[in-house]
C-alpha cells in the first residue's frame, strides 16, 4: 500500500502531501526549495543495534569507577553516582539535581523509550502507546547533555591534574562512547518511518 502523509515546510510552513520517497532521493519544497525529508537506509536496524549498545554502555558508565584519584599513594575512586551523591552534600541541590536529570535519567528514558518502539516494529507489531512515547522522547531530547558534563570534567581534571595522579575509570571510556552512540541513534533514526507505522497500526 502506497503511504502519504502531510508535511509542513520547516523554512515556510506550506503544506505539503508526500508519497514515498525512494531511497537516494529527497523531497524538496516547491514553494522555498528547503529540503523536506530524505530517507536513510537500515533506519530501523541500524538505530535498534545502536540503542542495544547504548543500554551496555550506560550500564557500564553507572556501575565502574568514574575517576581515580591518586594522592600520596592513596588512591579514591568515585562513580557516577557518588559523584552526584557528594553534590547534594556540598548543599549544590540545583547542580545535583541537573545532573542526575541530564546525564542519567533523560539518557535512561530515551534508550528505554527506543527499545520499546523498536523492538516491536521489529516484530512487526504496533507499540500500544507509539505516539505518546515517541512524542515524550522528542521533547526530551534537548535535555540530554552529556557533551556538556563531559567537558565539565575535562575542565575540571585540567585543574586537577597538578594536585593529584588522575586515573580514568572504565567508566569514563564508556560514558563517552554512549555520547557517540546516542548522537548517532539521531542521526540514524528516520522519525518519518516511526509516525508512518500509526496509519500501519
Amino acid at each position: 500500500m502506497k503511504m502519504t502523509h502531510f508535511m509542513a515546510c520547516h523554512e515556510c510552513d506550506l503544506v505539503h502531501e508526500l508519497g514515498e520517497v525512494p531511497l537516494g532521493a529527497g523531497a524538496r519544497c516547491a514553494r522555498c526549495g528547503a529540503a523536506l525529508h530524505r530517507p536513510k537506509r537500515d533506519s530501523l536496524n541500524r538505530t535498534l543495534a545502536l540503542a542495544v549498545a547504548g543500554v551496555i554502555l550506560f550500564v557500564i558508565a553507572n556501575t565502574y569507577p568514574f575517576l581515580g584519584f591518586k594522592i600520596g599513594g592513596q588512591v579514591r575512586e568515585t562513580t557516577l553516582a557518588t559523584g552526584i551523591h557528594q553534590l547534594y552534600q556540598q548543599d549544590m541541590t540545583i547542580i545535583a539535581s541537573l545532573v542526575l536529570l541530564t546525564v542519567v535519567l533523560v539518557p535512561a528514558i530515551h534508550l528505554a523509550g527506543m527499545l520499546y518502539i523498536l523492538i516491536p516494529l521489529q516484530c512487526k507489531r504496533f507499540p500500544r502507546h507509539l505516539p505518546r512515547v515517541f512524542g515524550v522522547l522528542l521533547q526530551l531530547k534537548p535535555w540530554g547533555m552529556m557533551e556538556i558534563f563531559m567537558l565539565g570534567i575535562l575542565v575540571s581534571l585540567v585543574k586537577l591534574v597538578k594536585m593529584a595522579t588522575i586515573i580514568p575509570g572504565l567508566a569514563l571510556y564508556a560514558f563517552l562512547g554512549l555520547i557517540f552512540v546516542l548522537a548517532a541513534m539521531a542521526v540514524t533514526l528516520d522519525d518519518h518511518l516511526v509516525w508512518d507505522q500509526l496509519e500501519i497500526g
